[in-house]
């Protein structure tokens, strides 16, 4: 979608960018691995030892592992037919593949969010997809899930007071993310309703984005006549498959949902420690969560954010064992959930990719999907 203007750079000036990143990089792995070596080895441990989580884990029947291995399956498959959704031509085989194989990158490596999108394009392109109809499905899916993420803290808090359970911390926090939420959507909305507004959102996020790339001796961007273009064909995919994109990405995050909820049922906390509507909205709030990059995937925050929020909402209740036992299946119940929804994805993910070099039955050129290439060529403009 960009259009970038060309500038030849010095030898030296590019040995000192080349410098930069891989400093930068160093910083990014030291503190990644600083900020999970103390959640993991300093602060877990000290609200349930391992053992303990281990003798909970242990108390799961095989019937109870294999109710969770199928659920995330389903919620594996639920990624897949959203990115079909998004990408008109794609097929769930292909969307399986680039989707395990890109998450499995960003939730390895530092700023992999960057690198999978990468990926992404990469093998999109491959598969015979244009550079605009791949930037489309991520746009938009993006701003599906995005919406998601903070309609369904809302959905939480009612949940919550039409049943007494909210506290002063809820309503800030929902009252924070209903704002968000309005103000995204609507200069989403205005974007997608008026093409100058459109262009001048474009317009000003180019000029914003160039400032900081003359930081590192880059080229200006320039995305106003792409944006409005970008536009067009956002209304477009839309108007044919809003349907589609609102019930897989609501399916998506309730079943990532239900994950946690097993979790917490198989290893013993009932609904009477911690209600349904209690584990929703803790699973809303923490949500937010994975939007800091602090770490790949945000490992270790995460899971200490699931495991105090969840602490908190059973106040106290621990249903007939001790507050040790209890604090032990809290934490033993995230670890299972994060075990199956960010650990799983790294080496099915790595297998996925290896199918993808091996693979070449699936290559093709945009031509054989019947989708014209509308890559933006560069200009001056």
């Amino acid at each position: 979608m960009s259009e970038v203007v060309a500038e030849s750079i010095p030898p030296e000036q590019g040995a000192a960018k080349a410098r930069r990143r891989r400093v930068w990089r160093i910083v990014q792995i030291v503190l990644a691995i600083a900020i999970a070596v103390a959640i993991f080895w300093g602060i877990l441990p000290k609200i349930a030892s391992y053992g303990e989580v281990w003798d909970a884990l242990k108390s799961m029947t095989w019937l109870e592992l294999g109710s969770l291995v199928l659920i995330t399956g389903f919620n594996l498959w639920t990624y897949w037919v959203q990115m079909v959704a998004g990408l008109p031509g794609l097929r769930i085989r292909e969307a399986a593949v680039n989707n395990e194989a890109s998450t499995a990158v960003a939730n390895t490596v530092p700023a992999g969010g960057v690198v999978s999108l990468g990926l992404t394009y990469t093998m999109f392109r491959s598969w015979g997809f244009s550079d605009s109809g791949i930037a489309l499905m991520i746009t938009v899916t993006g701003a599906w899930n995005l919406l998601a993420k903070f309609v369904f803290p809302v959905f939480a808090l009612l949940a919550l007071v039409v049943t007494g359970q909210a506290t002063g911390g809820l309503l800030v926090a929902t009252g924070i993310g209903l704002v968000v939420f309005v103000v995204l959507g609507t200069i989403a909305a205005l974007a997608l309703w008026k093409e100058n507004f459109a262009r001048a959102l474009f317009g000003a996020a180019s000029r914003t984005v160039s400032w900081f790339r003359s930081w590192f001796h880059k080229p200006a961007v320039h995305w106003g006549r792409s944006g409005a273009r970008f536009r067009g064909e956002t209304i477009e995919l839309i108007k044919d498959r809003w349907w589609m994109l609102t019930w897989t990405t609501l399916i998506s995050h309730f079943a990532l949902f239900l994950v946690l909820l097993f979790s917490l049922r198989h290893v013993g906390v009932s609904e009477n420690e911690i209600s349904f509507i209690q584990v929703f909205a803790v699973f809303s709030f923490v949500r937010l969560l994975s939007a800091i990059p602090l770490t790949p995937g945000g490992v270790g925050i995460v899971e200490l954010g699931y495991v105090g929020a969840l602490l908190l909402a059973a106040k106290g209740k621990y249903g007939g064992v001790s507050k040790d036992v209890f604090e032990a299946q809290i934490t033993a119940a995230v670890l299972v959930f994060r075990a199956l929804t960010y650990g799983v994805q790294i080496p099915l993910g790595a297998l996925c990719y290896l199918f993808y070099l091996k693979n070449r039955s699936w290559r093709r050129t945009p031509v054989q999907h019947g989708v014209v290439d509308t890559r933006v060529a560069p200009s001056g403009t």
